[in-house]
């Protein structure tokens, strides 16, 4: 298995296109004021030992190197042994609402902030279970099935953001029916289901789906983010901020729909939350409500040694680093002009 030990680093990837930019507006601002002496052909003469072939060269050596830098500090890794963990524990599904009203102030900085950062330490808290996560807006998509790789949850919940999805809604019908189907059939009453949302919920099937969820032997929780004061839901149009509006023009205010996720909660035999009240309070509510649900033994591989191999990647950058300092930026006398 292979994996980023520090994957964070692999965001300075971003910075690179700084130098890029630079490189091609200076060449822009050189070619504007040679223009200025006459015909390229005439600045060519003023300037034989100048090469820009080899400035390009030169630039490519650097931010290769540097790239490479960058993977060796995240260092990559290669899993070299695999062995098999037994644990008691539950499958849970955390269900996160990622439509637009989420970015509501009325928690700050905003209801998806908040939701995603209890998210993460919710999966914290349930280590020992198998874990998997469910995006929705207008549909429902199972982005990480049920595993023990907490780190991958927590990694791709640091990006999640309504953008992310293609559709607006909030179908929490269709997001409980997938984590249904997404329960191993072997699972008869070892699992539960965490639903993160606002509970502006436009369908009318969610209470349905919370019944049958739990038939099937699956407890459901709601975990609701917002004030029942609610707030206008931003956004931002050519860089300028506005907000969600309805066919009169008017903003539209969102409200935490509490009525709504209560009768979720009650519907599949769970518990309901307010997010409001701090996240402490929830989640060692929400552990000892899932202790409470009887484990099962399951049996996982995990590769428990990895072999880094920052060490390549180093060397390499140091190559390039090397090899850009030797090439020079005046052109040779055998080279064409």
């Amino acid at each position: 298995m292979f994996r980023f030990e520090e994957a964070g680093y692999l965001y300075v990837f971003v910075l690179l296109a700084v130098p890029v930019g630079l490189f091609v507006l200076s060449g822009i601002v050189r070619r504007r004021r040679l223009a200025r002496f006459g015909a390229a052909d005439l600045a060519e003469r003023l300037m034989p030992g100048r090469s820009i072939a080899r400035t390009r060269i030169k630039l490519g050596l650097w931010l290769t190197g540097l790239a490479l830098l960058v993977v060796a500090l995240a260092n990559p890794q290669w899993g070299t042994k695999r062995e098999a963990v037994k644990s008691k524990g539950i499958d849970v599904f955390l269900a996160l609402d990622l439509s637009q009203s989420m970015l509501a102030e009325d928690l700050a900085p905003n209801r998806l902030a908040r939701g995603l950062r209890f998210s993460q330490d919710l999966v914290e808290a349930l280590k020992g279970n198998r874990i998997g996560l469910i995006l929705f807006a207008g549909n429902a998509y199972l982005q990480i099935p049920l595993t023990a790789d907490y780190a991958a949850v927590g990694l791709f919940l640091q990006s999640a953001h309504p953008s992310m999805l293609p559709n607006q809604g909030t179908a929490i019908g269709e997001a409980l029916a997938l984590a249904g189907r997404s329960f191993p059939k072997e699972s008869k009453s070892n699992k539960a289901v965490i639903l993160i949302s606002d509970g502006e919920n436009h369908e009318e099937d969610a209470l349905r789906e919370a019944r049958a969820i739990r038939s099937n032997g699956a407890v459901v929780f709601a975990v609701g983010v917002g004030t029942s004061e609610g707030s206008f839901i931003p956004f931002e149009v050519d860089g300028q901020r506005d907000y969600k509006r309805d066919e009169t023009g008017a903003p539209v205010k969102s409200a935490l729909n509490e009525s709504m996720l209560k009768g979720l909660a009650q519907a599949g035999d769970g518990a309901y939350f307010n997010l409001s009240s701090g996240a402490e309070p929830v989640l060692e509510a929400l552990r000892v409500q899932i202790d409470r649900i009887e484990k099962r033994e399951m049996e996982q591989r995990i590769f428990s040694e990895y072999e880094s191999y920052f060490q390549i990647f180093l060397g390499m950058a140091f190559l390039f680093f090397v090899l850009e300092m030797l090439i020079g930026s005046r052109r040779k006398n055998w080279e064409s002009a």
